[in-house]
């Protein structure tokens, strides 16, 4: 009884529910291994006892970050303190004057007050404290003085409500970008092919958004691990993605020999993806643009690239800094900073120090190539713009990082070590899934008034007409799994949700981005509604959506959710020709990780199929009738546009009938994840000069235009 209340107090669950019908105890070794990564040690009974008694006994007349809504009810947290206290606010510092601090004393009765908007008009004084001045949008001191003499400091996020809305209807592409090569490509798709995607589909298709995979700076290594969502770090981009020639100095570099040399073997890279079977090289075509990249930084600066260049440092700040120095230290002492000396395993040792004096010049370059990035990824919003994006470019947050990484190792108090992100066991995998990732200490956030968090989403939201985030559901909590432990012995840990949505909803708001969650798979009841109510949109994607309350059979179009991106598809699951045909469960036969007879799996596969066809049929979506795949996948499409959802998103290798994942779960070196370029139905790769030029793929996008946008007169950009 003790350790479930220690774990209570600090958010770790004793048990969970996969289902409404059953619950599952967790292991008490998990709870307290978990207790332990947080900082709690329950190790004995009395070791239980003594940090029950220490939690129980610390008063805390503020929690660590206070949040307010606008135009919402203050939160208990200020209503509920004794009457008489005073209450001050220090608004944080923002462009023009800093604004002055406010105080107000507590009456007797306080829960009406509210936040106003910042569009609203001027509130109901009744509303607000007395003397009252509202704090604008952002991140705050709160310092709280009772009558007795008690004092509390704590952050205080104030929020706008709602995070910023799409257009009512708006249809795009989902891309792994590296997947897209172009004819030049240096060896896998980069922020040049983005930008000329977007500059196309916007323009000729009416397209409001492109959807990419994270960008985030990989871990190096021989090789390099592939996936996009295991970085080293989510808060800067991979200069692997930078297209070299549109650097500004690449037409200053004097070494012309060694660079058009560079260019060649970039050329042959993309010749043997594109036309002789090779696997995309993530690490060879880094070793190219490594080589052309330092090159390129011998030119000097103009004045005003310069100017540029001491901007970017200045607001990135020391999270750059210390980015940039772990990719520097990584060079010399190897990608995992665990292996290091010892000294240099702190980021703010003395050693450390001088290991950034010893190797200034790489640090320079590495801050360098984060500039050039983030200079390219805003040019490619800047393009999706131009060409009438309602929306722009979709970056993805994945949802941890790398345990030897850069984040790890400059924000190690914020992490849980000796942990890692996963999934409990569910219908689709009774194993259970362990990610490899560290978790956030929510401690930690919270004592930080959540700067990690806000600096990452500051980052990423730059250049993002939109934000995806990976399992959205870990903003409520995350399934830890204890280091050395099957996924089945983990147990869920909470986070503070609503200080979580505030800071993601004022970024968003700051920035003028839509945000979408990935909300698939098992989630906690009551986390959509409260998504939802901030203006974060869910993921629909068609095979899931059925009436699981009732006969189990596809969902009608009309029943479907408004506020989601809808999708036939995305990374982790076959495209659609693959589904159509069954051709995913035949390879996951191949491949040995089908956990009943083929034939079974075959069985309940076509007759899921069957069941969307026929829906198809009934709805006449499909006037060519059944067993012509290109046009089922049209039909899917057109299913899609009749729902009433606010983005239809269609996967890029759906509009050539590419039939291969580009990552299948549960595989390792059986599978080329992550490696794979676009390619057509019988797994040629296409470029993207070929995928504009697609048949296939017009047809499909008249499904998805709207009538003003397939009569448009030649010239005149569809809307």
């Amino acid at each position: 009884m003790g350790l479930s209340r220690l774990a209570a107090l600090h958010g770790v669950a004793t048990s969970y529910s996969p289902s409404p019908d059953v619950t599952v105890s967790v292991p008490d070794d998990t709870v307290i291994a978990v207790l332990a990564a947080l900082g709690v040690d329950a190790g004995t009974p009395e070791d239980v006892r003594r940090s029950l008694v220490a939690a129980e006994s610390r008063s805390r007349l503020l929690p660590p970050t206070v949040v307010v809504w606008a135009g919402e009810p203050l939160p208990p947290a200020l209503t509920a303190l004794p009457p008489g206290s005073t209450v001050t606010v220090e608004p944080e510092p923002a462009d023009g004057p800093p604004a002055p601090a406010t105080s107000w004393k507590v009456p007797e009765a306080a829960s009406s007050w509210k936040l106003p908007g910042a569009a609203e008009a001027a509130p109901d004084p009744a509303e607000l404290p007395p003397g009252w001045t509202p704090p604008p949008y952002g991140v705050h001191r709160l310092h709280v003085r009772t009558p007795e003499h008690h004092e509390a400091t704590a952050t205080l996020v104030a929020a706008p409500a709602r995070v910023p809305q799409p257009p009512e209807r708006t249809h795009g592409f989902l891309v792994q970008l590296y997947s897209l090569l172009s004819a030049r490509s240096w060896g896998m798709g980069d922020l040049g092919d983005l930008a000329d995607l977007a500059a196309w589909a916007g323009r000729t298709l009416g397209s409001g958004f492109i959807q990419v995979n994270p960008l985030h700076a990989a871990v190096p290594g021989k090789p390099t691990d592939p996936s996009p969502y295991r970085p080293s770090s989510r808060r800067f981009p991979d200069p692997v993605h930078l297209h070299v020639e549109s650097v500004p100095e690449y037409g200053h570099v004097h070494d012309r020999a060694t660079l058009d040399d560079l260019r060649q073997d970039a050329a042959a890279l993309s010749e043997a993806v594109l036309n002789k079977g090779a696997l995309i090289d993530r690490d060879a075509v880094w070793e190219l643009k490594r080589q052309a990249l330092e090159l390129i930084a011998q030119v000097p600066l103009t004045p005003g690239r310069r100017a540029a260049y001491c901007d970017f440092l200045a607001e990135q700040g020391q999270a750059l800094e210390d980015h940039a120095l772990w990719c520097a230290l990584a060079e010399v002492h190897g990608p995992d900073w665990h292996s290091w000396p010892e000294p240099l395993r702190d980021p703010r040792s003395p050693a450390t120090a001088r290991a950034r004096s010893e190797l200034l010049d790489r640090v320079d370059l590495h801050c360098r190539l984060a500039w050039l990035t983030a200079t390219q990824l805003a040019e490619a919003q800047r393009a999706a713009e131009d060409a009438g994006m309602e929306v722009g470019i979709v970056h993805d947050l994945a949802v941890g990082v790398h345990p030897a990484g850069a984040d790890t190792w400059a924000q190690q108090d914020a992490f849980a070590h000796g942990m890692s992100v996963g999934a409990p066991p569910d219908a689709f995998n009774a194993r259970g899934q362990d990610w490899g990732l560290p978790p956030w200490r929510p401690d930690a956030l919270a004592a930080t008034g959540y700067a990690a968090f806000r600096g990452l989403l500051r980052g990423l939201l730059a250049h993002a007409g939109a934000l995806r985030i990976d399992h959205v559901m870990g903003l409520f909590r995350l399934w830890w799994v204890p280091e050395g432990r099957p996924p089945t012995d983990g147990t869920y840990v909470a986070y503070d949700a609503e200080a979580m949505l505030a800071v993601l909803v004022l970024e968003a708001h700051r920035a003028g981005s839509v945000v979408v969650g990935e909300d698939l798979g098992t989630v906690e009841p009551g986390v959509r509604e409260a998504l939802a109510r901030r203006g974060v949109l869910g993921t629909s994607v068609l095979w899931f959506e059925r009436d699981w309350d009732g006969d189990g059979r596809p969902l009608a179009p009309e029943k479907w959710r408004r506020d989601c991106l809808a999708t036939a598809t995305t990374h982790d699951l076959p495209s659609t020709a693959a589904r159509l045909t069954g051709d995913h469960v035949t390879l996951r036969h191949r491949l040995g990780l089908l956990t009943r007879p083929l034939e079974e799996e075959l069985t309940e596969d076509v007759t899921g199929t069957a069941e969307w066809l026929a829906l198809l049929a009934r709805l006449r979506m499909l006037p060519e009738g059944d067993g012509n795949e290109e046009a089922a996948v049209r039909a899917v499409h057109r299913f899609l546009r009749a729902t009433p959802a606010r983005m239809t998103g269609v996967w890029l290798p759906d509009t050539v009938g590419d039939r291969r994942p580009q990552n299948l779960p549960g595989t390792w070196d059986q599978y080329p994840n992550w490696r794979l370029p676009i390619a057509d139905p019988e797994g040629h790769p296409v470029t993207l000069e070929e995928i504009a030029a697609s048949p296939r793929l017009h047809g499909l996008m008249e499904v998805l235009r709207p009538a003003k946008a397939r009569t448009a007169p030649p010239g005149e950009r569809p809307a």
